[in-house]
């Protein structure tokens, strides 16, 4: 990480990924760092809202997902990070309000939006399901790597 973040310095995907895999001491320092680097990248500003969501700092998150969504609302990845804490820890009207803000944004970008929704079964899917799917997507990847420990 250290070799690539030399080589690019500003990468906004690099950065983000460099703040979730710091040990949980470092993490805000990296957020301030990535910040500094690359202040209008939505995919900083995204690792930067989850790190909140782990603070327990919600309204904080809620305002930066917001800000994430703003920067760029065509990274479906960002749409469901949003999506599924509002799910977890918002009102049902906040879920319905970033769903409908999806829908009207419909994102085409994302590692895991392009890959969900590229495959065959769901090539004619909705946003709003396609927002469903990849959160579901999500939550095996995340239960089956926590099994696996």
């Amino acid at each position: 990480m250290a070799r690539a973040l030399q080589d690019c310095p500003n990468s906004g995907i690099l950065l983000a990924e460099n703040i979730s895999m710091a040990p949980r001491v470092e993490q805000k320092s990296k957020s301030a760092d990535a910040i500094k680097r690359s202040p209008e990248d939505p995919l900083v500003i995204t690792a930067v809202a989850s790190l909140f969501v782990s603070e327990r700092k919600y309204p904080k998150a809620r305002k930066w997902f917001e800000r994430a969504v703003t920067l760029n609302p065509d990274i479906g990845d960002i749409w469901v990070k949003y999506y599924m804490f509002e799910k977890e820890h918002g009102t049902p009207e906040h879920q319905e309000a970033v769903k409908k803000r999806c829908v009207a944004a419909e994102p085409k970008h994302g590692e895991m939006w392009a890959s969900t929704m590229k495959k065959m079964e769901n090539r004619q899917k909705k946003v709003a399901e396609g927002l469903e799917l990849v959160a579901e997507h999500i939550v095996a990847f995340t239960a089956e790597l926590t099994k696996s420990k």
